[in-house]
């Protein structure tokens, strides 16, 4: 068998473990996915109304504000699920069975493969829940294309990818689970701080280089543009620039930690 087929052999293994994981200790999955579907709703039902005056010169209503926030929220998604992507690598690394696996004839790189590949359907699938949440409550995209709804489902995917490789990064430098938690958690403060719920324009001018200068707030308004129709602008490349440069980067970092742990 050549290396490459071992390699995706095994990385199918692993991917089949960590989905079987998933589906018998739901709870983690889920106190993360209720964070973002608690702040779409909170913000629709409760801030929406106030929140919709900053944006379109004051003159929205709360659908416009729906149409606004969601996006924003679709990415928020993202970051909660890679929180427990840090935590379950966290946990294989601190209970022996990376060190087992270590030990048996399996391709090394599979283990974190199956992990990230994981974590990414996981995305998805949250993704497509808490979408499916936005368009209960009046969320809609009528003047997207096919092809714009396509780019926006990629750009969703190599989000994921990114931030999942990081989360990877942060698990295995974490020595326990709960230190993984805590050093994942820009993945859900980072929207927070960006053009999610409010415009750059419309937050202080100190602070608007702190939103504007970080990996949520181009794709949030790339995301925008291509289910909204507004405009993208350099939001786009800037985008794609941060989730290739993020992935790469928890990439390596991934596997020169993996490699040189002895856990």
């Amino acid at each position: 068998m050549s290396s490459l087929s071992l390699a995706v052999r095994d990385s199918s293994t692993m991917l089949r473990r960590n989905l079987l994981h998933a589906r018998r200790y739901p709870s983690l999955t889920l106190n993360l996915l209720l964070t973002p579907v608690m702040l779409l709703l909170l913000f629709v039902y409760v801030f929406g109304d106030v929140m919709s005056a900053g944006i379109a010169g004051g003159g929205a209503d709360r659908s416009d504000y729906i149409a606004y926030l969601v996006p924003g929220l679709l990415l928020m998604t993202i970051g909660s699920t890679t929180i427990g992507t840090a935590v379950s690598v966290s946990m294989d690394m601190t209970e022996g069975i990376i060190a087992r696996f270590r030990t048996m004839a399996i391709h090394r790189g599979s283990v974190l493969v199956g992990h990230v590949i994981g974590s990414v359907l996981q995305s998805v699938m949250s993704v497509v829940l808490v979408g499916a949440v936005a368009v209960a409550i009046g969320f809609r995209s009528t003047d997207a294309t096919a092809l714009e709804w396509l780019a926006a489902f990629g750009l969703l995917v190599l989000f994921a990818t990114a931030l999942t490789w990081i989360a990877v990064g942060m698990g295995l430098i974490s020595p326990n689970a709960e230190a993984a938690g805590n050093n994942a958690m820009p993945m859900i403060l980072l929207p927070l701080l960006s053009s999610a719920f409010v415009p750059v324009d419309a937050m202080p001018g100190w602070f608007q280089p702190i939103a504007e200068y970080q990996p949520f707030t181009p794709a949030i308004e790339t995301l925008r543009g291509l289910l909204l129709g507004t405009e993208i602008g350099h939001n786009g490349w800037l985008a794609v620039a941060w989730c290739l440069g993020l992935a790469v980067l928890g990439y390596f970092w991934s596997a020169a930690k993996f490699n040189r742990d002895p856990k």
